[in-house]
């Protein structure tokens, strides 16, 4: 059975990290890149991060790069993202979008579009 999750999210205060987690099964994981999108309150779906299939490339957006990690373990089906120097505009509820690309080593940070499959999400508030 088809099943994505991810976990980590929370209440944390500005400068604080959070480590979140998206684990998949039910398919062949590792022909698939992974972007991790926010949504904020009231605003578009944007992706922040991405890692290739087999994690050899990542990509960031200009507003968090430098404060947040993305890797993978294709081993356990997992794609992790570090949080550090978390701001309160880093508030809103991160959910991983499941991308195929078979043997190809890119991923794509933009449109949430054409996702093949998307976890629930997990609600991240930074806040005083």
């Amino acid at each position: 059975q088809l099943q994505v999750v991810e976990s980590g999210g929370g209440l944390v205060q500005p400068g604080g990290s959070l480590r979140l987690s998206c684990a998949a099964s039910g398919f062949t994981w590792n022909f698939y890149a992974i972007t991790w999108f926010r949504q904020a309150p009231g605003k578009e779906r944007e992706g922040v991060s991405c890692v290739s299939s087999y994690g050899n490339r990542t990509n960031y957006s200009d507003s968090v790069k430098g404060r947040f990690t993305i890797s993978r373990d294709n081993a356990k089906n997992t794609v992790s993202l570090q949080m550090n120097s978390l701001r309160p505009e880093d508030t809103g509820v991160y959910s991983c979008g499941i991308l195929w690309v078979g043997l190809s080593t890119t991923c794509r940070l933009g449109t949430p579009d054409g996702m093949d499959f998307w976890g629930n999400g997990t609600l991240v508030t930074v806040s005083s």
